[in-house]
């Protein structure tokens, strides 16, 4: 199958994870990863948008069932892939008033099974959540001497989207 993936969702004790991204509540995602999180204090809501857009997988966690209208967002997690080799996992989180559930790892064990997920090169950046994040079978990188980045230019993303600073 080409193109779109299909939507999954998964139900229980009352929470819901969701692909669909037409379900998610983007003020809910951008108040957390602009306010609250480490990694992107600041980010514009039309980056935000744009980052969601372009990724192949997009999971929300949500307290009720979105498909009813009686829920709110309460997680998010997304994938970039080619879901082959390479996939990226990042802007993991659950809202402070329900971590200690048990969703963090719920969501973890949804994404890592997928099955055009689970046999990918899954790499992630995270300062505080290793213990989490090993229990799946992520590791520190063995030959880091191996591995190159291209630094992240701000400047040049904000220039693309046309957002100012």
């Amino acid at each position: 199958m080409l193109g779109k993936e299909q939507a999954e969702f998964f139900s229980k004790d009352g929470f819901f994870i969701c692909t669909d991204k037409s379900l998610l509540d983007v003020e809910v995602i951008y108040k957390f990863l602009s306010e609250e999180s480490y990694w992107l204090k600041g980010i514009s809501r039309e980056l935000v948008i744009a980052s969601i857009e372009n990724s192949i997988l997009c999971y929300g966690i949500f307290d009720g069932d979105p498909t009813k209208g009686t829920t709110k967002q309460i997680g998010f997690a997304r994938v970039v892939s080619d879901l082959v080799r390479y996939s990226w996992l990042g802007d993991v989180f659950v809202l402070p008033d329900y971590r200690g559930r048990g969703l963090s790892k719920w969501l973890m064990g949804i994404i890592t099974e997928h099955p055009r997920l689970k046999g990918t090169n899954f790499h992630l950046g995270t300062r505080d959540a290793h213990s989490l994040y090993a229990q799946y079978g992520f590791k520190p990188l063995e030959r880091v001497e191996n591995s190159m980045a291209r630094p992240l230019d701000w400047d040049a993303i904000n220039a693309v989207y046309k957002v100012e600073k």
